[in-house]
């Protein structure tokens, strides 16, 4: 794939439009063996139901959407959840960081996160939250971004294949960038 690639909030009309590239770069998560929520065997079938699971919520606002794109062909994608209590309206949770195996070592999972980051600021988001696998390439990459380590809970989660792994708990602290003075 190119190097080029663009990163893209959509809405739920071109969420829509996009179920079957969503549902692949899904599907290929999870048969690579990322735990996010699903287990093996998992089809396109069931990935497009996930997907419109989430379409209310990026329809009403209560959740962002981010894609990267390739030659205008969804390859990544990140979510933003800003569904949160009234006291807890300053943070927001980050969720389903995925990019398909044939587009990975280009910098979109990174360029994503930094664009999530940008958008929760946008929205008086100031606290982001997540979890991922204990030492995965997602947690390496959390942790390069700023991420702090809260925790790890032993055995939190199955992989697809069935197996227990750990869970580890993060944060990052958002501050918006000043701008500079004009002399």
């Amino acid at each position: 794939m190119a190097s080029n690639y663009q990163i893209v909030e959509i809405d739920a009309a071109e969420a829509t439009s996009r179920l079957l590239e969503l549902s692949e770069i899904l599907v290929d998560a999870v048969t690579s063996g990322a735990s996010v929520s699903f287990m093996m065997p998992f089809t396109v079938t069931e990935a497009i139901a996930y997907w419109q699971t989430i379409l209310p919520a990026v329809a009403q606002g209560d959740k962002i959407l981010l894609v990267a794109l390739v030659e205008g062909r969804a390859v990544g994608t990140v979510q933003l959840s800003l569904t949160t209590p009234p006291n807890q309206s300053h943070r927001a949770d980050i969720a389903k960081l995925l990019v398909h195996r044939q587009a990975r070592g280009q910098g979109i999972a990174r360029s994503l996160m930094q664009r999530l980051e940008q958008v929760a600021l946008s929205q008086g988001r100031t606290l982001l939250t997540l979890d991922t696998m204990t030492d995965s390439i997602a947690e390496q990459l959390y942790l390069s971004l700023g991420y702090v380590l809260v925790g790890k809970i032993p055995n939190y989660a199955y992989f697809p294949d069935g197996s227990l792994g750990d869970t580890s708990f993060l944060y990052k602290q958002l501050v918006a960038k000043s701008p500079s003075p004009a002399y």
